[in-house]
């Protein structure tokens, strides 16, 4: 009874030491002294399987032998070894003349460290064997029957403590990885974003990068200007990257996109019973950008009475949420875009004077495409690498015919149009030369459609398309600067389209006598 009462207690103390460990090394230390309480030894260590090489490694050794054989780190192969014999068997193997009968492979090791006696246990979780629990001592003969099943009971609480500290140990690695690849992936987009802002060369552009990393550094509001399309998001992120708040929040508003009941709520937050729906208290996006950075798009779209407390927030640093008594101190830094004409606006009574002029401090006019002719061609050779890498189709090029086709757009949509007629493109090519055809893009001259009204088919869309090209070449077809050099044909085989389609040169004084050139 008092023998069992022992065993209970510092089968206990074992597995509150086990409990408190997240390495084997430090595991094996604290458990080793608790059962030599019970059963005297003069070796004990740990051996785990590593299925790559089919063998067992120590991880854990404890001697008082002057000098071991079998220390840390050592291996022994799974084939003919007794660690072998109680992994494949899942029970105990006991041989307790070592001096005198070396059955496996280890014990001629553990003969010449002078050792009688080995007990080798499998530890087991739920079936699945981790590796051996091996007792070794000096004096041979049979172990205690009572001892074998205590140390049974020990193997099984070391194995689940050396399950659970893997366990440990893997999600510790995969928490480093997952932070390093994070770091790693924060680093690429932030390049990714300067990149996407540098894509240009004209005049008109570089003044807006002068002045982009000029303000950046500081914590001045910033108004960029420009019609849709132009890029004002990659521009306001490039403003916080590019500012000593890079690593804080960058949160983006778009508020022609939320009803005006909501956007309040959404700017401000609001308290916990404010209004109905409203079961918990919420941050409002000023609170979330604190230290970092508000965006706040289509400003211009913004209500009246929001606007009021929008100017507040930026005279005072105080944020009231809705339904609060106590309003919140935020540190932001703003940058808000519009396409509209934010004077028309003060003139019609839709926007605040007030704000405008608190929001004007730094106006940036980011120009339209149209006006940086010269960038066309490295936007649109820096979204097909883009797109492709997003495809999966690297090394993609564009036809000569297509980029002329790029060039000679008036592009309304500005470059966000540019992007998505190149994606288009790149989805219906199937080979690696990708080609914009004419009827990618809509029908307009001098930012005006040509057409009164909308083509019914496509045949109609083609006709009035190539009528543009002509009346843009004079009607001449042949030469670098004719019509089929610009639509990609033969002029052949331009020929033959006009004929099909009915197309024929308006009659004029000149045409009567000049045929097409």
């Amino acid at each position: 009874m008092q023998r069992a009462t022992l065993n209970f207690e510092t089968l206990l103390e074992v597995t509150n030491a086990l409990n408190s460990q997240r390495d084997i090394e430090s595991l094996w230390r604290v458990i080793a002294d608790q059962i030599q309480k019970v059963i005297p030894w003069d070796r004990a260590g740990i051996t785990l399987y590593e299925s790559n090489t089919d063998a067992f490694r120590f991880y854990a050794v404890i001697t008082n032998m002057a000098s071991p054989a079998l220390a840390h780190d050592s291996v022994i192969p799974r084939e003919g070894s007794a660690v072998g014999w109680v992994y494949d068997h899942r029970r105990l193997h006991i041989r307790g003349n070592l001096q005198k009968e070396q059955v496996f492979l280890e014990d001629r090791f553990y003969a010449q460290e002078g050792l009688g006696r080995m007990i080798n246990l499998p530890l087991l979780v739920r079936e699945h064997c981790l590796g051996t629990l091996n007792i070794g001592s000096v004096h041979g003969g049979e172990p205690d029957p009572d001892d074998c099943k205590f140390l049974q009971q020990v193997a099984t609480q070391i194995a689940y403590a050396i399950d659970h500290v893997l366990a440990y140990q893997q999600i510790k690695q995969l928490s480093e990885r997952l932070r390093r690849e994070n770091e790693y992936l924060a680093e690429e987009v932030k390049a990714s974003r300067n990149q996407r802002l540098l894509v240009g060369a004209s005049s008109s552009f570089s003044k807006v990068v002068e002045l982009v990393k000029a303000v950046a550094p500081t914590d001045t509001t910033v108004l960029l200007l420009g019609e849709t399309g132009t890029g004002k998001e990659v521009l306001a992120q490039a403003l916080h990257d590019l500012s000593a708040r890079s690593q804080k929040p960058f949160i983006r508003v778009n508020c022609a996109a939320l009803p005006s009941g909501l956007i309040e709520s959404e700017l401000f937050g609001h308290e916990r019973g404010a209004f109905t729906g409203a079961q918990l208290r919420r941050a409002g996006r000023f609170e979330l950008a604190h230290t970092g950075t508000l965006f706040l798009d289509e400003i211009g779209e913004m209500p009246l009475e929001t606007q009021a407390k929008l100017l507040r927030v930026l005279q005072d640093g105080m944020v009231d949420r809705i339904g609060g008594t106590q309003p919140v101190s935020v540190n932001v830094r703003l940058i808000a875009a519009t396409n509209a004409d934010l004077s028309a606006a003060i003139q019609q009574g839709t926007f605040r004077a007030d704000l405008y002029y608190r929001l004007h401090i730094f106006p940036i006019a980011v120009p339209p495409l149209r006006e940086r002719r010269a960038d066309i061609q490295l936007l649109a050779q820096h979204f097909l690498t883009q797109i492709g890498a997003k495809h999966k189709r690297p090394h993609l090029t564009f036809d000569p015919q297509s980029m002329a086709r790029l060039l000679s757009y008036n592009w309304p949509g500005n470059v966000r149009e540019l992007q998505n007629v190149i994606e288009r493109a790149v989805i219906l090519s199937s080979s690696s030369q990708v080609t914009v055809d004419e009827m990618l893009l809509p029908i307009v001259r001098a930012g005006r459609a040509v057409l009164t009204h909308q083509p019914e088919s496509l045949k109609d869309l083609e006709r009035h398309h190539i009528i543009m090209i002509l009346e843009r070449t004079k009607w001449r077809i042949y030469g670098d600067q004719g019509a089929a050099n610009l639509l990609g044909l033969n002029p052949e085989t331009l020929r033959s389209r006009l004929r099909k389609l009915g197309i024929r040169r308006p009659v004029s004084r000149s045409s009567e006598t000049s045929p097409m050139a």
